[in-house]
């Protein structure tokens, strides 16, 4: 999920235009072009997995029937990015959906809204037993595969969601999540993110628990949006592979959600998977230093005291003019994979492409249709099948069944851990 970051974006179109006539400039013709059959015909044989979608909060947010399952009808063209037609189209045979939540609710706890977003994504999954089956191990992945349904497991973003709790997190699993995001964008008592202030240093003891816990459940621990330091620390204590659900590299677009190169390093070592992230300001220098300019933009009004909602909106369209937004594209995304693949090996490399979590996207990829573009990309670079097949699903498939195969280990000679933040940290929640 990256809503949060908006300087102008929520009065933007999404697409203007002179955009749209270039993504169709940009959009290979497919029957012309070997590469794209090609890899229609890849992921018809291996259906790739992605690592993060937050479909459940979109059905949530919906502005015509908000939370109303069967009124979002995934088997018709959605008004968001992903629908069970266009899952078909991507080739897709697998999907965490993510289970968001705000890290800036307040009202009544996070465990109501989560428990909400829980009920959406299950009900979501059943209303479509044709098209989707349920997902909590590896098995299930395979089982899906060879009915040739869409895996559908589910991933938290966000420990705030445990309220410091080992006793919910584990409620949490038995309720189907298989990865926690250890942050989202906001610092928690145990862990510093990487869109907030890092007080920390990385993770308390506490924090470390929760890892230890996670290993114990076959959870898998999730490092996209947490601060390096709690990367670091999460890679020193884990005994199972980790993953980032949805993150780019740091080398080619110097964003805090991206993953820096002495981190790929460990990752490799440690067995995980990076999991690229399409938002364009993640892949796209440009569409990074835009975006900074845009939000200092916003700030300098608000300083001059620029209340009044006509002329805010004036000043800032005059803004927008003269600073039209660059395009990401397909290539961007695809220099992102083949960077993370040179640093820490095409083992450890896979695809999160945030759908429905974003308010753009590359052009070429504006939706989960798309993703045969993209692997037509990387065979016109020279990716082999064997290598493609690593990124599409494999990779993934591989890290799940390590994690399950720790935790067999560990629950055999360890109990659930009943620590707590006061006990570790030495503070109350």
């Amino acid at each position: 999920m990256a809503r949060s970051f908006r300087p102008f974006l929520p009065l933007i179109p999404l697409m203007t235009l002179a955009s749209a006539a270039a993504a169709q400039r940009a959009a290979p013709a497919s029957a012309a072009d070997p590469a794209l059959a090609h890899a229609r015909r890849l992921l018809q044989e291996t259906p790739l997995i992605d690592g993060h979608n937050d479909l459940p909060w979109e059905i949530r947010t919906s502005k015509t029937a908000p939370r109303d399952v069967p009124a979002y009808d995934l088997r018709t063209r959605t008004p968001g990015m992903t629908d069970i037609p266009r899952m078909r189209a991507g080739g897709m045979g697998g999907q965490f959906w993510s289970i968001y939540i705000p890290g800036e609710i307040k009202d009544s706890g996070f465990a109501r809204v989560q428990l909400e977003q829980f009920d959406i994504a299950h009900r979501m999954i059943e209303r479509y037993p044709d098209a989707f089956a349920y997902a909590t191990r590896a098995d299930d992945i395979a089982r899906a595969q060879k009915a040739g349904k869409i895996a559908s497991l589910l991933g938290m973003e966000g420990g705030h969601a445990i309220e410091n709790s080992l006793g919910a997190l584990r409620s949490y699993y038995r309720l189907g999540a298989r990865y926690m995001t250890l942050t989202h964008n906001v610092t928690l008592d145990w862990a510093d993110a990487a869109m907030d202030t890092a007080r920390h240093g990385g993770l308390t003891p506490f924090g470390r628990e929760v890892v230890r816990e996670m290993n114990r459940l076959g959870m898998l621990v999730d490092l996209s949006h947490v601060s390096p330091g709690t990367m670091s620390d999460a890679l020193d204590v884990t005994e199972a592979p980790v993953i980032f659900s949805h993150s780019s590299a740091r080398a080619l677009v110097d964003h805090p959600r991206n993953v820096p190169d002495s981190i790929l390093v460990r990752v490799a070592k440690n067995g995980g998977i990076v999991m690229v992230n399409f938002y364009p300001p993640f892949i796209s220098e440009a569409v990074h230093a835009w975006q900074e300019a845009a939000d200092t933009a916003r700030r300098a009004l608000r300083a001059a005291g620029v209340t009044d909602s006509a002329e805010y909106r004036r000043r800032r369209d005059e803004w927008l003019a003269a600073h039209p937004r660059p395009q990401a594209t397909i290539k961007d995304v695809a220099d992102h994979i083949d960077h993370i693949r040179k640093v820490a090996g095409v083992d450890h490399v896979g695809l999160g492409g945030d759908f429905d979590g974003v308010d753009t996207t590359p052009v070429g990829l504006e939706d989960v249709s798309k993703y045969p573009d993209l692997f037509a990309e990387l065979i016109r670079r020279g990716w082999k099948d064997a290598d493609l097949k690593k990124l599409a699903r494999l990779n993934i498939v591989r890290v799940f069944r390590e994690a399950e195969t720790v935790a067999k280990r560990l629950q055999a000679t360890r109990a659930p851990s009943t620590k707590t933040i006061e006990e570790l940290d030495g503070k109350l929640p």
